[in-house]
């Protein structure tokens, strides 16, 4: 008696991955329509002497909070294409890898704000963390595109080096910003190397790390 094959779950077939590709894209546009500028802002930061700043400007909450799960959304999405097990592509797990990618970001934004309140940080620091912020906005933008690629692709593997050799990049990129914005200043730039290390590095690490355990067991 023949036996039927399991069905092996990956990102085409899952009708999750779709709807959830949709809702980022959504989220996305509504940060741009609220706040005009949010990601234009982000695309500046890639030019070192015309970054666009909007502190004058009053502050939208709501669209904050849309261009932050658009960001937790799509490195999630990336992290569970990387990392999946062969024979399933789990909802569950994209969840979890929010979820761990929350807490991570939370527990690294109480961090920062002990280190300020603790060393009272100058504005520099604050304008370093702001051209940060714009850089993984821009990132996760670029990066949106790519999972589409990533999905038809489905390989763990080459997501892996695309998504690594992305990070990397941008993150060099934030590197060459903070450098050159300390070079003349040894000390700061010293705290700023420091702070990039364990605020920055290690953060990411463990969001790394701990994804790949968590999409592992679910």
């Amino acid at each position: 008696m023949l036996t039927s094959l399991p069905h092996i779950i990956s990102p085409l077939t899952a009708p999750w991955c779709g709807w959830t590709m949709l809702l980022l894209l959504v989220m996305a546009l509504l940060s741009e329509w609220l706040q005009p500028g949010v990601i234009s802002q982000a695309a500046s930061s890639l030019t070192v002497h015309a970054e666009r700043t909007y502190k004058d400007a009053p502050v939208n909450y709501l669209a904050q909070l849309f261009i932050t799960l658009f960001r937790i959304g799509t490195l999630a999405m990336g992290l569970c294409l990387c990392f999946r097990p062969e024979d399933r592509f789990s909802g569950a797990a994209f969840a979890a890898v929010c979820g761990v990618i929350l807490g991570v970001l939370i527990v690294k934004t109480l961090l920062i704000l002990l280190v300020d309140y603790t060393f009272r940080l100058t504005r520099s620091y604050g304008e370093a963390g702001e051209h940060y912020s714009n850089i993984c906005t821009l990132a996760m933008v670029v990066l949106y595109p790519l999972l589409l690629l990533f999905v038809h692709i489905d390989s763990p593997v080459a997501s892996g080096w695309l998504l690594g050799i992305l990070g990397g990049a941008f993150f060099l990129l934030w590197m060459y910003r903070g450098v050159r914005q300390f070079v003349r200043k040894p000390i700061a730039l010293l705290y700023l190397l420091v702070y990039m290390a364990t605020l920055e590095l290690l953060p990411m690490a463990a969001v790394v790390l701990f994804s790949a355990k968590t999409i592992s067991i679910i």
